[in-house]
């Protein structure tokens, strides 16, 4: 039943959309203009030879639709369709391209199938090309779940080898020369003398013929690029701070906007003078949005100011003013009325606690965390008498096309979203409240370009958070073994709360309350999973990891407890239980790498935790040492199963990037509400890991796995547990909840 539920939920979510605007367009449909969007805004000499590849004479600019957010995406984007269309990434210019449906992100739908990421059923996979065919039918483009490379691993590889076939085809036309005597190399299609004919050359050529598609796509023996270490299009800007944000973004005539919104989220305005405000130098107007006021000045940081200057009396949230409230109905939510899915059951549970000697039982807790990237939230728009013009850097530009023309009273049609490149995002860009406010100025200032600045201040009170989460267990163990395993999982809905500021209602089971718990791959013989859905508390949002950011951590660490209970190892106990083969060997190379069971100093301790999330299993180990006067963090190891490492240097990077930031958050951060707002507004009240405290981190790649997977949030659910098993290890210390500094010092 509870399987029929859940993929009618995401049949209404996808279903939704589509009424919602949607529109049918396959990957490649060359025989219409209106089927490729790079052919509605192609200038004189240009070729579209895919939605993927644009041609001029100057050469080719590969559309890399998946955005950018420091994790490398346009990179790696260009250089799958680079390989095959031979080409090196010196030579092409890289454009995120317009927003549309034709670039659907297929690997969603993988993720979104209500099956464990170990299974290859028949059923399961029948559905997941059901569910993918429904998201190519609406057209779902989203950056986001670690799919950008599972989405373009093959989609832009065929693009390249199209793109490739196509120029040779029109080559062989143009030199009078049979296709089959060509090859290419280098941005260039060389002739049987050993003349080349740059791609650009072909550009007007390329437009008279039929766009090649029966193509074949080259053996990995054969790859220049791909699995090989890259040098990043995007890494002399960044380097030299040359890069432009968002946040850089300049238009002619363009004015400046700050907001004053309710920090009582969700509330309206009681009353307000913006008398003082209005005075101020700069200030050019003082203007309504939702939930409180935009401020127009000649400059941001006056802006800020006049924003601050408007005295509000705010309406009152309606989820509790202080935490005590929020864990209190998190808490009350562990019953039957509460319970959104029963997403495990294995065995007796309550069997085999009954015949117990003991019955363990813990309570773990994870709080509200902000995102928090560098670059400020920021959004510029225009409002013409065309139509309107967006630039920001966004996850969702079909949501924002759909929003500001509702805001501006505009066909969709007439939108258009400038994606630009993000100064990180956590899943902050996900949202797009930002781009809502800053259209409805942009409305109210028509014909001027407004571009809305988030204070730190407003960004961190107005972020929609992590969820807030609570674990109960109970547990036993059996003959030096563990045997019994009963999780419940309590938090809101992720899904309801993010896909609600979008517009939709979202029945069924929320997955996100039991991901990366209930899908772990270990063979307990009685074990039981349930996720209870809370009340609505502080509106939340995607965070790097979702719910595996917090059920990693409830999961791992109370099998850890049933292991030292059962007097096992550790490792080994977990390796017994593993039943997925590579899950099974990230485990034995996490071992390997760390010297696992060799001895440690009196004060040391050694933790590993496992997380399969996102389809990717990744094994950590953390070494600790208490140093007396806190506990220092020395290395950490980390093996991850990606199937396919396409960049091993952006690889290392990025899972090294994702252990600092879980490893910072679990010690040091959480978002607390007191009289109904956030109480931290800046980083020095939600503080990272400090560059003196980063361990050494070693990363190994393994390609055991038959499906390619993405890395960006599957290093981060393991290391919390690897942590605070660790301080176990050294200090005899259980930690149940983060951030950990509640309970244990850091140096």
């Amino acid at each position: 039943m509870a399987l029929v539920v859940d993929i009618a939920r995401r049949t209404f979510l996808v279903g939704s959309l589509a009424v919602s605007g949607g529109v049918v367009f396959g990957i490649y449909k060359y025989k219409s203009p209106m089927n490729n969007p790079l052919e509605d805004d192609l200038g004189e000499g240009e070729a579209a030879l895919t939605p993927y590849v644009r041609l001029d004479a100057a050469g080719v600019t590969l559309i890399t639709p998946r955005t950018d957010l420091g994790q490398g995406a346009y990179s790696i984007q260009a250089a799958m369709i680079a390989e095959e269309l031979d080409i090196g990434l010196d030579q092409v210019r890289v454009d995120p391209g317009p927003p549309d449906a034709i670039y659907y992100n297929t690997a969603l739908a993988r993720e979104a199938a209500p099956f464990r990421a170990t299974d290859d059923s028949f059923a399961a996979e029948t559905v997941r090309s059901t569910l993918d065919a429904v998201m190519k039918f609406v057209g779902m483009q989203i950056t986001g779940g670690s799919t950008t490379v599972p989405d373009g691993f093959v989609k832009l590889r065929i693009a390249g080898a199209v793109a490739r076939e196509t120029l040779k085809a029109a080559a062989a036309k143009k030199a009078r020369v049979p296709v089959r005597e060509l090859k290419t190399a280098r941005g260039a299609v060389e002739l049987p003398d050993g003349t080349t004919i740059g791609y650009g050359e072909l550009a007007e050529e390329a437009t008279k013929i039929r766009p090649v598609t029966n193509v074949k796509l080259r053996d990995p023996s054969q790859w220049r690029l791909l699995g090989k270490p890259m040098r990043r299009h995007d890494i002399v800007a960044k380097s030299t701070g040359t890069q432009d944000y968002g946040i850089d973004q300049q238009i002619d005539g363009m004015l400046y906007a700050a907001i004053r919104i309710n920090p009582h989220q969700g509330a309206g305005v009681k009353s307000h003078d913006a008398s003082a405000a209005e005075k101020m130098r700069g200030v050019l107007k003082v203007l309504p949005v939702t939930g409180g006021f935009g401020v127009i000045a000649d400059n941001t940081w006056r802006a800020i100011k006049a924003a601050e200057a408007i005295e509000v009396e705010w309406g009152e949230a309606a989820y509790p003013a202080e935490m005590d409230g929020h864990w209190a109905m998190l808490a009350a939510s562990f019953n039957k009325d509460h319970l959104d899915k029963l997403a495990r059951d294995d065995g007796d549970v309550e069997k085999a606690l009954d015949a117990a000697e003991t019955v363990h039982e813990a309570e773990y807790r994870a709080p509200y965390l902000a995102h928090a990237p560098m670059e400020p939230i920021n959004a510029t728009v225009l409002v013409g008498e065309d139509g309107v013009d967006v630039w920001t850097a966004t996850q969702i530009p079909r949501f924002v096309e759909q929003n500001v023309a509702r805001i501006a009273g505009v066909d969709v049609k007439k939108v258009r979203v400038h994606v630009l490149m993000a100064g990180g995002s956590f899943g902050h860009r996900l949202e797009d409240e930002v781009v809502k406010q800053a259209a409805e100025l942009a409305v109210q200032m028509k014909g001027t370009p407004i571009k809305l600045t988030y204070s730190r201040e407003e960004d961190m009170i107005h972020d929609f958070p992590r969820q807030i989460a609570m674990g109960r267990m109970r547990g036993a163990v059996k003959d030096g073994h563990v045997d019994a395993y009963d999780l419940g999982i309590a938090m809101p809905s992720v899904i309801s709360s993010q896909m609600g500021r979008q517009g939709f209602s979202v029945p069924g089971p929320d997955s996100v309350i039991t991901s990366g718990a209930w899908d772990q791959p270990y063979s307990i013989p009685n074990y039981r999973m349930s996720g209870y859905r809370a009340p609505e508390l502080a509106p939340v949002s995607s965070w790097r990891s979702v719910g595996a950011s917090t059920n990693g951590f409830f999961h791992d660490c109370f099998l850890d407890e049933l292991i030292h209970e059962a007097g096992a190892d550790p490792l080994e106990e977990r390796l017994r239980l593993m039943w997925h083969e590579p899950s099974r060997k990230t485990l034995e190379a996490v071992g390997e790498m760390s010297g696992w069971g060799s001895p440690m100093e009196a004060g040391r301790g050694r933790g590993v935790a496992f997380c399969l999330s996102f389809g990717t299993p990744v094994a950590e180990v953390v070494e600790v040492t208490d140093t007396g006067h806190g506990i220092r963090i020395d290395k950490v190891y980390v093996a991850a199963e990606v199937g396919r490492v396409v960049d091993p240097v952006n690889f290392e990077n990025l899972v090294q990037g994702g252990v600092i930031w879980a490893l910072g958050h679990a010690m040091n951060c959480e978002i607390t509400y007191s009289g109904g707002r956030a109480q931290q507004t800046n980083f020095h009240q939600h503080e990272g890991m400090r560059l003196y405290q980063c361990p050494e981190i070693i990363v190994r790649g393994l390609e055991n796995g038959e499906h390619v997977r993405g890395i960006g949030e599957p290093p981060v659910p393991p290391a919390a547990p690897a942590l605070a098993n660790a301080i176990f290890a050294a200090t005899g210390k259980r930690i149940r909840e983060m951030p950990f500094n509640k309970h244990i010092s850091f140096v």
